[in-house]
């Protein structure tokens, strides 16, 4: 898997540490591929970009149903027992990814979701594959 050069792995690092109750943070692409990953192992983080992939799938059909708009994900927030998960657009075809303990502020998760996302948006970007391959 592609990793994030290692001068941005800090940022991801800053949101879990910034972040009490804060578990897990994976970056991903639109069709479930894991580009970076902090605070868990690749299995999951694997695991986590795969569902994700589905899960803003399902989100962009659920927006379709809004009169207006760009019908694109912007924010989807699961709480589940045990905790909340989050998923971010980040970027052209790329999403940011977190899991939390159940005591995580929400109000400080989103915010700081967004800063990280300003800060680095432009370098979560994925592009798109065409027969298997990364058109760039």
């Amino acid at each position: 898997m592609t990793q994030l050069r290692p001068s941005m792995d800090w940022m991801l690092k800053d949101l879990a540490e910034s972040v009490p109750g804060t578990r897990n943070v994976v970056v991903l692409t639109a069709d479930g591929l894991r580009i970076a990953q902090y605070g868990t192992d690749e299995d999951t983080a694997d695991r986590l970009a795969a569902a994700c992939a589905g899960l803003q799938s399902l989100s962009v059909a659920i927006a379709s149903e809004f009169p207006t708009g760009d019908r694109a994900l912007r924010l989807v927030v699961i709480e589940a027992g045990g905790g909340f998960f989050y998923l971010m657009a980040a970027g052209a075809r790329a999403y940011l990814a977190v899991l939390a303990d159940e005591g995580v502020d929400a109000g400080l998760m989103g915010q700081q979701m967004r800063d990280l996302v300003a800060r680095i948006g432009q370098h979560l970007t994925s592009p798109p594959r065409v027969e298997g391959q990364v058109v760039t």
